[in-house]
């Protein structure tokens, strides 16, 4: 990330850069012109320097502009978009160092780019401000990118979790218990678990889980199943083990302070899993569903109960290990949540691997396409509840063939009720892009009993026309055809 001092020397040492181009100076030239090193211009012009007063005189006296200028936070109408980025909150909040790159480099692109590339990043900041994305926003957005460079596997921690399991002697064919996790907790870290804190106060029935480092005591909503706990236990052992800071104190984050307490975050919650369900032994597990020729849901089923672990969980874990020992890295994960009283669909997380895949949270507020597995798993959960039928979470397959693309994805959904809201649901998806690759790793894929439906984003941008499910007209379609109406009937009166 980039500090306001550091925006202070990017934006200087741009100036002084665009304004030897435009005299035609080269470093040789500028050194015998100001009595400066040609290493020291560099590091001005790459802002790792910031000159004192009597320097800057010299350097505006040989550059033919004011003191004033060098010195001020704007530029001429060429370099002002890029000072506005330098400034702004996107360049700001970048984690630079986490993707490889540094604003240094990106400066000097810019600095030798033609105007147009410039008026480019002038309506990227303005596109920017119109949709008004927010600094948490932004975070989930990096991290995303962050986990989409590594393919979902990070090797340290997987690591780091073997060790951990040799040290804290747990087995990976035993799958550890609440209380045996809740017990390492105390003797390794000295953290003790409330449940009682969290349910006695109205104001903190929703928070799932809090950490108070000065008392070292980990408050746990009690009104979770064993497999939820053991997951925050997991979690707070890993920020422990990790040494992981700056940290989190809360389960969900509504507004991380920085990307690092979102990266630290994400890798706890890594960690959880992994501990949890062990790479090889997990693995292996995946490999012999896999080998089936036929889908079988029951075996699916089963793996939550062997884990004690949430469809969430296990689905997460899934985009961890097949890129990483299946070579599958075609592939999207997505939360569905739907509220069946005004039957309100609402994707409220995603994660896309190697490309953006067909679906995808639309800010629109347009309605999602009824076709897709993630809300039909819902519906039929919903059914199950009102006919007092549901036991267990529910999984469904289908391939899903987008309309008017060669893509075609294998969908695995599990569903369940959300809480204690019995109008509420929630769907986790896993969706594999279908390839030849695909259907040697994975024989079900080509089970003919798997239904086969043609589906699309959201309902407004659909032209199926013979869609029973269809939750709103067509009405980007239809804006298209008068267009392309208007278009034709001018083209006439030529």
């Amino acid at each position: 990330m980039v500090s306001d001092q550091e925006s202070v020397r990017l934006i200087f040492g741009l100036k002084v850069k665009s304004l030897r181009q435009q005299l035609g100076l080269n470093y040789q030239q500028l050194s015998a012109a100001t009595g400066m090193a040609v290493s020291y211009l560099h590091d001005i012009e790459n802002g790792k320097k910031y000159p004192k007063a009597d320097k800057i005189i010299t350097l505006a006296k040989v550059l033919k502009v004011d003191y004033d200028y060098l010195v001020s936070l704007t530029g001429n109408k060429r370099l002002q978009p890029i000072i506005d980025l330098l400034n702004s909150d996107f360049i700001q909040m970048m984690p630079w160092e986490h993707f490889g790159l540094s604003p240094a480099s990106l400066l000097e692109l810019f600095a030798n780019t033609p105007d147009k590339i410039t008026a480019f990043i002038s309506t990227l900041l303005k596109l920017s401000r119109s949709i008004q994305m927010s600094k948490e926003n932004f975070y989930t957005s990096a991290l995303r990118s962050y986990q989409d460079l590594h393919d979902n596997y990070f090797p340290d921690i997987e690591e780091a979790v073997k060790q951990a399991r040799l040290n804290w002697k747990i087995d990976e064919e035993n799958v550890p218990s609440v209380s045996s996790l809740e017990e390492l907790l105390l003797q390794e870290y000295g953290v003790k678990i409330d449940r009682k804190l969290l349910g006695a106060k109205d104001v903190l029935k929703k928070v799932r889980s809090y950490y108070a480092p000065q008392k070292k005591k980990l408050y746990i909503n009690k009104s979770f199943a064993s497999s939820q706990e053991k997951f925050l236990i997991a979690r707070e052992l890993a920020f422990h083990f990790l040494q992981l800071e700056p940290r989190p104190l809360e389960t969900i984050l509504l507004h991380p302070a920085s990307f690092e307490v979102l990266l630290n975050n994400f890798k706890a919650s890594y960690f959880a899993s992994a501990l949890l369900m062990p790479e090889d032994h997990l693995t292996e597990a995946i490999q012999q569903v896999t080998r089936n020729l036929k889908w079988h849901e029951k075996e699916w089923v089963q793996l939550l109960q062997k884990y004690d672990v949430t469809p969430e969980m296990l689905m997460q874990r899934l985009t961890n290990l097949l890129p990483a020992h299946f070579g599958i890295d075609q592939l999207f994960f997505l939360r569905m949540s739907g509220n069946m009283d005004n039957m309100h669909f609402e994707m409220t997380k995603e994660l896309h691997l190697s490309q953006l895949h067909s679906p995808y949270a639309n800010v629109l507020q347009e309605h999602y396409c009824r076709r897709w597995i993630a809300i039909h798993a819902i519906e039929e959960v919903h059914k199950k509840v009102q006919t007092k039928k549901y036991k267990q979470p529910i999984v469904l397959a289908q391939i899903s063939q987008y309309w008017q693309t060669h893509n075609r994805y294998f969908c695995i959904t599990f569903a369940k009720p959300s809480g204690k809201n019995p109008s509420h649901f929630v769907s986790v998806t896993l969706g594999i892009l279908i390839d030849p690759r695909l259907a040697i790793s994975m024989p079900f894929v080509n089970d003919s009993s798997v239904p086969v439906r043609t589906v699309h984003t959201t309902c407004e941008r659909c032209g199926i026309t013979d869609c029973a499910e269809r939750a709103a007209p067509p009405v980007f379609i239809e804006s298209q055809k008068q267009e392309e109406m208007i278009a034709q009937a001018l083209e006439q009166l030529k």
